[in-house]
């Protein structure tokens, strides 16, 4: 194959266009191509009056070293695609795995674990997406929270509730793997190629419905409704799990654990602690949502070409010199601020969007670092801490799940807001305008205040007056750490934690990759 980059094509370009551009490039007829594949696409907006994509793809042609060669472009190379392979299973256990979650971690732990030949039994504390919309539905409407089933806990995790965003920081073999997994369930196949891929919560719903099914024609037990409580070990090793079904608690003999709990899952926190199994605090961040009108951040991203390009987003950061940094978290353009809660008297925000991101606001996190220095004490002092704050939110909400908000100008100006401007807050089931002082640690506080105007130098209007911060935001990442060693076990034997929850991934494909990694393990020991 040849890779051939730095495609410009104006907004509204085809296939053929792109074609007839990369037949320039290599100096033939456009007739003399082969298959032209889409490797990436990207937004250049560095000139607002000449916005247009620009895009990387391979073509098949004959004799393509010495095409290589003659081709008058300069953004051409030989492509090999090496296409991940698991490693040959040499498990011989007659028990089968145990897979705890079933966000991005668990499920691709999972379905790669019963894809090469051992099918696993999966517990899911929540319910399946169905029954799980349903439920956050009712929260979001009347403020009654199903504390097993929510946007935190059930099929497909807490990603099943957000953007469906497909990006990461990492380069790892097995990414392709996942989106390939993805689009064979249904999600928009643009994922494979897209600068920013998302599906967002709507199709995603649908391809987990789908993943769950193929586990299922492949011998997996999954139940829904089965909470994790206790570990069995014998010599250092794990023996069985505990489990807490609807008919009660029952032990599952187990010796392959692959535990992908999630970032909230406190009670499993504390249980493992109890059964002296070893983590460490970790670092996360707390903050607010910040909301604003999609057309405004789209119109500064990309001036007049806007309402012709997909609907924009903004990566944010800044450094104060007292040592301490604000950054943008989980856009969602298009979307909405989510209630988030797992848990009574407490108030989480989060964000999410549908595949076609076309609501009237943008949200993102806008938040703070914050470590084991801020909050001292055993491992489980990060947990506490976030439910200090969230606790905080929802008092100052007034109770009913409703959240704190304040209009940017009046949080700058340190004065309570009484109403919105022209941002209309999103959350449900609803807001109470208020100050956000009483919900914020004072050095998140200030660090907010300072760094809005800041922000504002690198995207005009990030601190315009009407925008809404509604808070609180804790749940960015775990506060633990479930340690493991180079062949992702604990120093409990037969334990293999992975993923976000504990503590080794933040997104949909990390945490799918991670769980990937997870099952290799299992399937070569």
């Amino acid at each position: 194959m040849l890779r051939i980059g730095n495609l410009p094509l104006p907004i509204g370009g085809g296939m053929d266009q792109l074609r007839r551009r990369a037949a320039r490039e290599l100096g033939v007829r456009p007739g003399a191509l082969g298959k032209l594949e889409i490797v990436r696409q990207s937004i250049d907006a560095r000139n607002k009056g000449e916005v247009h994509y620009v895009y990387t793809v391979e073509v098949s042609m004959p004799d393509e070293a010495a095409l290589l060669k003659t081709a008058p472009g300069r953004n051409i190379t030989l492509s090999e695609r090496a296409p991940y392979v698991f490693p040959a299973v040499k498990r011989r256990s007659p028990l089968p795995p145990v897979v705890v979650g079933m966000g991005p971690a668990g499920l691709f732990a999972a379905l790669f674990l019963a894809g090469h030949g051992l099918p696993c039994v999966i517990l899911e504390r929540g319910q399946d997406v169905d029954r799980r919309a349903l439920d956050v539905e009712k929260f979001w409407s009347t403020g009654i929270l199903d504390e097993c089933s929510n946007v935190q806990f059930g099929e497909g995790g807490a990603g099943a509730f957000s953007d469906g965003k497909l990006t990461t920081g990492t380069h790892d073999k097995r990414i392709s793997a996942v989106l390939e997994a993805l689009a064979a369930a249904g999600a928009p196949a643009d994922i494979m190629w897209s600068h920013k891929p998302h599906i967002g919560t709507d199709v995603l719903r649908e391809v987990v419905k789908t993943i769950r099914q193929k586990l299922i024609a492949l011998g997996c037990d999954v139940r829904f409704g089965h909470k994790l409580v206790g570990l069995a070990t014998s010599g250092g090793a794990l023996a069985g799990v505990e489990v807490e079904g609807p008919n009660g608690i029952y032990t599952l003999p187990a010796d392959a654990l692959i535990l992908a709990p999630g970032h909230s899952a406190r009670d499993t926190f504390a249980m493992l602690r109890n059964a002296g199994v070893p983590m460490e605090q970790k670092k996360f961040a707390i903050g607010v949502r910040i909301e604003h009108r999609q057309r405004e951040i789209s119109l500064q991203q990309y001036g007049p070409a806007w309402e012709r390009l997909p609907p924009s987003d903004y990566k944010l950061a800044c450094h104060l010199p007292n040592g301490r940094s604000a950054f943008t978290f989980c856009v969602c353009p298009g979307g909405q601020v989510a209630a988030a809660a797992s848990r009574q008297a407490g108030v989480v925000t989060n964000g999410m969007s549908h595949r076609a991101r076309n609501g009237e606001n943008i949200n993102g996190g806008l938040l703070v670092g914050v470590g084991p220095e801020d909050f001292p004490g055993d491992v489980l002092a990060g947990v506490r801490f976030q439910e200090q704050w969230e606790r905080a939110a929802f008092q100052l909400g007034g109770g009913g799940f409703y959240a704190p908000a304040q209009r940017v100008g009046d949080f700058l100006q340190l004065r309570p807001s009484e109403g919105p401007g022209t941002v209309q807050p999103t959350y449900r089931p609803g807001v109470a305008w208020t100050n956000l002082s009483p919900c914020l640690p004072g050095y998140v506080e200030d660090t907010l205040r300072q760094s809005l105007p800041l922000l504002d130098r690198k995207l005009r209007g990030f601190a315009a007056p009407d925008a809404v911060l509604t808070g609180v935001e804790t749940r960015s990442s775990s506060p633990v750490r479930i340690l493991r060693d180079e062949r992702f076990q604990s120093s409990l034997r037969g334990l293999y934690p992975c993923g976000e929850g504990a503590g080794y991934a933040g997104g949909i494909v990390s945490a799918a990759v991670d769980g990937i990694r997870a099952a290799e393990a299992v399937a070569s020991q």
